[in-house]
């Protein structure tokens, strides 16, 4: 009997880090595994045990089946079936529940999702509290995007708003600074007075940061450029910014 292929209306992961770190994380919200047939490595013996303890189901499967799962996305042989989250999270509620100050990546016109994902990974890794982008100008999170992500999608909150200039002024009213990382900016990364509690905004690639984005920033800095490049990858960028934040916390 041959398994059904995921229904259009679900959420699929591609590849071993993303399907992994979502069994570990929310197993029940993993509806089927689909392992290819031919893959009896350790990575693949690794996932069936896991998937086993946690009572999810495992069905091997022709690559070419496989292939037709992920649209073309380089799966790595594994492709997972979740339960869809929903479309918008509470940010309130989530800032709510967060025991010290805030760090929160904010992100204006990201729409690749390799890019996202890059974002997700490197803001699970300096522990911020959550993602945060526009409805309208943002990459949604995608089987591409969990597959970069490396698993930091199924752990990192991706608050998707409907007004992020809003948001921004509302961040404010909880004395969360907001600041924004802008090439043309006067002050030095380095050199700027930040708070523990920081809203990072960083803007797409080439395009940067929309005026109104800009103007609602309480600070903007630039990261100094030393060699003949002339900005850096949004990801980058967000990284270096982030674990600024990090180190100066360590330091007090």
């Amino acid at each position: 009997m041959k398994p059904d292929a995921p229904r259009a209306d679900a959420r699929l992961l591609i590849g071993f880090h993303a399907v992994l770190a979502r069994v570990r994380a929310e197993p029940a919200a993993v509806l089927e595994i689909f392992l290819d047939e031919t893959r009896q490595d350790g990575r693949a013996k690794d996932l069936a045990a896991a998937a086993e303890r946690a009572g999810v189901r495992l069905i091997r499967v022709p690559a070419k089946r496989l292939d037709g799962f992920a649209g073309g996305g380089r799966h790595q042989g594994v492709v997972a079936r979740v339960a869809g989250r929903p479309a918008t999270q509470d940010l309130d509620a989530l800032l709510d529940a967060t025991e010290g100050a805030p760090l929160l990546l904010l992100l204006d016109g990201v729409t690749d999702p390799h890019n996202l994902g890059a974002c997700l990974r490197v803001a699970n890794a300096a522990g911020a509290t959550a993602v945060v982008a526009p409805r309208d100008r943002s990459a949604g999170l995608s089987p591409v995007v969990s597959k970069v992500a490396s698993g930091a999608a199924e752990i990192t909150p991706y608050v998707m708003v409907t007004n992020l200039a809003r948001t921004m002024e509302e961040l404010k009213e909880r004395n969360i600074w907001v600041v924004g990382a802008d090439e043309s900016a006067k002050q030095d990364l380095y050199a700027a007075d930040l708070p523990q509690a920081v809203a990072w905004v960083l803007g797409a690639e080439g395009e940067g940061m929309r005026r109104l984005t800009r103007e609602r920033c309480d600070l903007l800095v630039r990261i100094p450029m030393l060699g003949q490049v002339e900005s850096l990858n949004v990801s980058v960028a967000a990284g270096v910014c982030l674990f600024e934040s990090v180190r100066r916390r360590g330091l007090r």
